[in-house]
């Protein structure tokens, strides 16, 4: 599954990195960004550079992966990290791919950032907090200054999703299945932008047994970032039958997990080597790479 063997790429399509100066800071920053405080209060939650996600993809056999942005509340701090997300991606533009940090509760300022950003090269938006950023996903007004800029310039838009039961953990919000999809009904008058909902949405693939559902899933992708620690390996074959092996993305929340506990998890899971071959692969065909 590494570069340089006879075994397709593997593309991560969810990591998240930080300048160098953001883990120097990091006490300064946990009050005054609610999404940073929130997940990064634990001293033992761990902050990347850029440099240690192409160890760890040199280490666990990934040849490319798409470094997210946070979902901000600062401004300021939101458009320092996508600066950061643009060098790294210019300068490793051969491994790396770059999505942008912003707050859809900024209104047209979103809007403004979302527009830089892509000028600047960056394929899409994410990962979105909604509970933390203080909006809700499923509001129209809200959503829709992002989404015209989405579909204006070819973005795809990550969302943080999270399930309606279960085990509490931190990030665990109410941003389930029943928001998202409220966002895609919203979403539908720009058919051009594509969502991916991080997390395998929340459990909302299990919803696509629902004709209606299903129906609304059709620029609807679902990434396994973090699937250990939610769920069995079964789920991706379970997923898998309910939406196909194309709309699963691979990816791993480094440097929450690494991205070999993911292939792992895959490779338990049960399915035919055509099958992980497509879930490996599908963000590749998803970026027209």
């Amino acid at each position: 599954m590494g570069r340089g063997t006879e075994i397709t790429l593997t593309i991560d399509f969810h990591t998240h990195i930080f300048p160098p100066w953001l883990r120097d800071q990091r006490e300064r920053w946990l009050e005054r960004d609610a999404t940073f405080g929130e997940l990064f209060s634990n001293p033992k939650a761990k902050l990347a550079t850029v440099d240690d996600l192409l160890g760890a993809m040199d280490e666990d056999g990934i040849d490319q992966a798409v470094v997210m942005g946070m979902g901000w509340t600062d401004a300021g701090l939101a458009r320092e990290v996508n600066d950061y997300i643009i060098e790294s991606t210019r300068t490793h533009a051969d491994r790396l791919i770059g999505f942008a940090g912003l707050n859809p509760a900024w209104g047209s300022e979103a809007a403004k950032e979302a527009d830089r950003c892509a000028h600047a090269g960056l394929r899409g938006v994410g990962e979105l907090h909604p509970d933390t950023q203080g909006y809700d996903l499923g509001d129209e007004g809200v959503m829709t200054p992002l989404l015209e800029a989405a579909q204006e310039h070819g973005l795809i838009i990550t969302t943080h999703s999270s399930e309606p039961v279960g085990h509490l953990y931190t990030g665990k919000g109410r941003t389930t299945p029943d928001v998202l999809w409220r966002f895609f009904q919203n979403s539908g008058r720009f058919p051009a932008v594509k969502i991916i909902c991080a997390h395998w949405g929340g459990g909302l693939p299990f919803y696509a047994l629902m004709p209606e559902v299903k129906d609304a899933l059709r620029n609807v992708y679902f990434d396994t970032a973090a699937s250990p620690f939610l769920y069995t390996p079964q789920v991706f074959s379970t997923v898998e039958r309910l939406v196909g092996a194309d709309k699963i993305l691979f990816a791993s929340d480094y440097p929450l997990l690494r991205p070999k506990r993911l292939l792992k998890q895959l490779e338990e899971s049960g399915l035919p080597a055509e099958s992980q071959h497509n879930i490996r692969t599908s963000g590749l065909r998803l970026l027209g790479l």
